[in-house]
């Protein structure tokens, strides 16, 4: 195995699924905020799952996203 590539590779990965789920969050945000579905919430909770079926891997993580 070539420690080096895995690194690259999963930092791609991972920069890749930053990018869009950051981007693909604040337009739901937004659409909801216009809507009125988060009317005097300043925060909500959050959860992501990232799944590799191969290495039989299930990793969760939860947070909390602030809008004021």
């Amino acid at each position: 195995m070539d420690e080096e590539a895995l690194n690259l590779s999963v930092r791609k990965f991972l920069k890749t699924l930053g990018v869009t789920a950051q981007r693909e969050i604040e337009r739901a945000v937004r659409e909801a905020v216009a809507g009125d579905h988060l009317k005097g919430r300043a925060s909500f909770p959050a959860k992501a799952t990232i799944t590799v079926k191969e290495i039989d891997l299930a990793f969760e993580m939860e947070g909390e996203i602030k809008i004021a």
